[in-house]
């Protein structure tokens, strides 16, 4: 090992001399790369965003077993379920509750702006909290009163004055399917592509911003299990005993069902998965288009090597070796400017968009990939040259 280290040391870096002799086309080249990485980057940075922000609310349920209708598709696209399967469940040795949520996409008026938009509504029985946020289970009081909501302060829009007004105390009111309600208190979620933002009421509020939507119909069964039953064996009895209008999911399996949707039947999962293999290819068409130029330029210095008795397989090391500065260089900008990127986009968009170690590990593993794929495309024509025919 030692004695591959001095080897190495002693080695003249032909790569880099020839990279840097011609300092606009490594300029070029770093560009293409960094350029690459961006694009990279931001597919997988909002394809990240998409998966992320539609399973956030899933993520939150406080259930260890969710009932849903076969027809449902996703937390935003969800049909209904009878409420007599909730009372069903109960027979369910194992169970130890079984409450019932109600979810709904809902037009309103923006209480700063007065703008109409589309939000998201949840409804449960505030004596029973249906989500794990701390924030919303302190504030359940408030929402047991009529016409009150709870409002999700990360909301997508022009919501500053109106947040402020709340966290004053004081009282901000708009319209919903022509009622006036009552925002009485914030929670911290976030947004999705599927929604602008959320509100929580009761099961109550609910029917009643709905008046053509029947108790008996809800979008999700809530289970819980008691102490010392596994959430599996309890969903796999719950099959059996149900009938086929409700599906039974554990909770864990209920977050897959929603980020299947997004990455298999969502059209947006697909759009920046071909993003992303676009920047690809771009990234080894500049490349190439680079390493070619420059093993053109050098063909009679190669073909001279060749004819000194160096192999093939000398020459082209020195190709691959500026696969690899250029990878290396190329990657610094491509990985400094998209985090300056996503600080812009979550803040105009209200999506968790962030800079994270798998993901730069991810795309500086594929700009290796990228880079090398160019320089074995760049040495064919390194392979062929014939020293007797460049002079």
């Amino acid at each position: 090992m030692i004695g591959f280290i001095q080897q190495l040391q002693r080695r003249t870096p032909l790569g880099w001399l020839q990279l840097s002799h011609e300092r606009s086309r490594l300029l070029v080249a770093l560009s293409g790369i960094a350029f690459a990485d961006v694009l990279m980057f931001l597919q997988l940075g909002f394809q990240s965003a998409l998966y992320d922000s539609n399973t956030q609310l899933s993520r939150t349920l406080q259930a260890d077993i969710v009932l849903l209708s076969p027809k449902a598709r996703s937390t935003q696209n969800l049909s209904t379920v009878s409420r007599r399967r909730l009372y069903q469940a109960m027979d369910v040795e194992g169970v130890k509750s079984a409450e019932a949520f109600y979810s709904n996409t809902i037009a309103w008026k923006n209480p700063q702006t007065r703008k109409e938009t589309t939000i998201q509504i949840i409804g449960f029985d505030p004596q029973h909290s249906a989500l794990t946020l701390s924030e919303v289970n302190q504030q359940l009081d408030k929402i047991k009163l009529p016409d009150t909501v709870l409002f999700d302060r990360t909301s997508r829009g022009d919501y500053q004055q109106a947040i402020a007004q709340i966290e004053q105390g004081q009282k901000v009111t708009t319209e919903v399917e022509r009622r006036t309600i009552s925002l009485e208190g914030l929670f911290t979620l976030g947004a999705s592509f599927g929604a602008d933002g959320l509100l929580i009421t009761s099961d109550q509020n609910f029917l009643l911003l709905f008046p053509r939507r029947e108790a008996g119909s809800v979008s999700l069964g809530l289970i819980e299990v008691k102490p010392g039953y596994e959430p599996a064996q309890v969903a796999t009895v719950l099959k059996s005993h149900l009938p086929d209008d409700v599906r039974v999911l554990t909770h864990e399996e209920y977050i897959e069902f929603e980020m299947a949707f997004w990455t298999k039947e969502s059209p947006i999962g697909f759009i920046f998965g071909i993003g992303t293999a676009m920047a690809f290819v771009v990234g080894i068409v500049l490349v190439y288009q680079v390493l070619s130029t420059d093993v053109n330029a050098h063909l009679r210095e190669y073909a001279t090597f060749k004819a000194m008795g160096y192999r093939n397989r000398y020459l082209l090391l020195i190709v691959f070796e500026e696969a690899l500065i250029l990878a290396f260089l190329g990657f610094i900008p491509g990985l400094i400017l998209p985090i300056g990127i996503y600080q812009l986009a979550a803040k105009a968009t209200a999506l968790p968009i962030a800079m994270t170690v798998s993901r730069a590990l991810l795309v500086f593993i594929l700009t290796l990939i990228m880079c090398f794929i160019s320089g074995a495309i760049a040495t064919r024509k390194l392979q062929s040259a014939d020293p007797a025919d460049m002079f």
